[in-house]
């Protein structure tokens, strides 16, 4: 029987730290509500001491959220412990997670103390946690760099104070992956009454190991991850829920089980990067736009006569529709042909290499070959000069008091029509406009806008991913006016579904 795994959330907390990605309390309750669809057991929903806003969303949270224990993070101070109770007050199922730093460098330069006032000061802030709720974490700061005969004597003081979770962050990110497991291992073995509590691992990515340091101290007994969505969070980042689940689940055989519904992986980052306006880079590990993407002939070959030769994981377990076979010069005779049957054309023999020949000329010149390009090769369509659909005109109107509306006019070989639409912004707006115009039947499912230059007049890139009946299409588009690229990349996209 699999030993269960706790999910302990905290893209709410630690994950919001991040310079710039910080939500409003209605972004926050969708998030939350996203993460009690994918299945996690705790949302760290806030800090409530460090301001009304985190307060508020902390209390918003506990009502709109019902399956997932509500937890809110405290310092060692009563204070603190109290504003966190007090926020938690409608959660059905309520933690205060509470704890100060255990590190030499903390103790002595932090606190300016001494480690057996940090011992009384751990012990007494639990024991004032449990007059407010009986589900108490506490959370030994830095100790990754905390030697493990002191750590030991600090969880042991804090599990008779009736801590029932013990945190054992990595905050620096220094700790290695058999360090960190050894560290688990120590506590395990050496701590008076520690059965009574679940140890949990929060690492952080500094070094590029926080997946692997959480997967080494559930080995040597850990029960419980602290992760984010996207792997986001201060410095580098946290370590990625996505990680973590994928590891466990296409490693069966440890029988552990997280109890993620992985199928709704992918939304959720999707999501977490829009919200936060973070964009999760291509070659992400399970949620990258790469992540099932093959260009390499010989992959290409491989995964097209079974996907497992080349892919551990099952897209579609993710939230993903299929695996991404992109056309360019490294690709073989068997991805050209795949593709060429996707869009109705059957070719073997001399006639497949004659126009693999023809493909690897324009594959040469071209960093990706797309249908268009395909449909000229193949000789069924005349090479044009225009899209079928091009943006003639966008006008948009908004600003502070004023609802955003945007007149688009669309191109349709030679002949302009005209829609005008609102929005919650100038780009759902000019979105919204198109989608009338041309009667598409799709669903936005990425958007992301990166600077190519630098300064008031940027140059912005545009990056849109849409679905349209089981299939992804993709739209790109680069201006200095970042909502006309919005729209461009939209209608590139929409270009390639008609």
């Amino acid at each position: 029987m699999s030993e269960k795994l706790y999910i302990f959330d905290t893209t709410l907390r630690d994950g919001e730290q991040v310079p710039g990605c910080q939500l409003n309390t209605l972004e926050k309750i969708e998030v939350a509500k996203a993460l009690e669809e994918l299945g996690v057991d705790i949302i760290e929903a806030g800090f409530p001491v460090s301001s009304p806003g985190d307060f508020n969303s902390v209390m918003e949270i506990s009502k709109a959220v019902s399956e997932p224990v509500i937890c809110g993070l405290t310092r060692a101070v009563e204070k603190d412990i109290e504003v966190a109770a007090d926020s938690l007050k409608y959660a059905k199922r309520k933690r205060i997670h509470t704890g100060i730093g255990t590190s030499e460098f903390h103790i002595k330069y932090k606190f300016n103390s001494t480690q057996e006032k940090i011992i009384e000061r751990a012990a007494a802030a639990v024991k004032y946690a449990r007059k407010f709720v009986e589900d108490v974490e506490f959370y030994a700061e830095d100790a990754g760099r905390t030697d493990n005969e002191y750590l030991a004597r600090v969880i042991e003081a804090v599990v008779a104070a009736g801590a029932t979770t013990i945190n054992i962050p990595d905050t620096t990110g220094y700790t290695l992956p058999e360090e960190y497991g050894a560290k688990i291992r120590y506590l395990k073995e050496n701590v008076k009454g520690i059965d009574k509590a679940i140890l949990s691992t929060h690492c952080h990515n500094d070094l590029g190991m926080a997946t692997a340091n959480s997967i080494m101290g559930v080995l040597n007994g850990a029960r419980q991850v602290e992760v984010t969505i996207n792997g986001i969070g201060e410095r580098a980042g946290n370590t990625s829920l996505e990680e973590v689940v994928m590891a466990f689940r296409s490693r069966q055989h440890l029988n552990i089980d997280t109890g993620i519904n992985t199928k709704h992986i992918s939304k959720t980052s999707r999501l977490v990067s829009s919200l936060m306006n973070m964009p999760v880079q291509p070659n992400k590990a399970i949620v990258g736009r790469n992540a099932f993407a093959h260009s390499s002939g010989i992959h290409q070959d491989g995964v097209l006569k079974n996907r497992e030769n080349y892919e551990i994981i099952n897209p579609e377990d993710v939230g993903i529709f299929e695996s991404t076979i992109s056309l360019t010069a490294r690709s073989g005779r068997a991805a050209l042909k795949h593709r060429l049957k996707i869009m109705g054309y059957d070719f073997e023999g001399e006639e497949l290499d004659a126009l693999y020949q023809q493909f690897l000329d324009i594959a040469d010149k071209k960093k990706d070959v797309n249908e268009e390009d395909l449909q000229i090769l193949v000789g069924r369509k005349k090479v044009k000069d225009k899209q079928d659909i091009k943006l003639h005109s966008l006008q948009i109107i908004c600003g502070k008091s004023t609802v955003p509306v945007a007149t688009v006019g669309l191109d349709f070989n030679g002949d302009v029509f005209y829609n005008t639409s609102e929005g919650n912004g100038p780009i759902d707006a000019a979105f919204k406009a198109v989608k009338n115009l041309t009667h598409k039947n799709f669903k936005l499912e990425e958007f992301l806008v990166q600077a190519i230059t630098r300064g008031t007049d940027d140059t912005g890139k545009v990056h849109v991913q849409l679905e349209s009946q089981g299939r992804i299409y993709y739209g790109f588009s680069g201006n200095t006016d970042i909502s006309t690229a919005a729209v461009e990349a939209l209608v590139d996209g929409i270009n390639k579904i008609v």
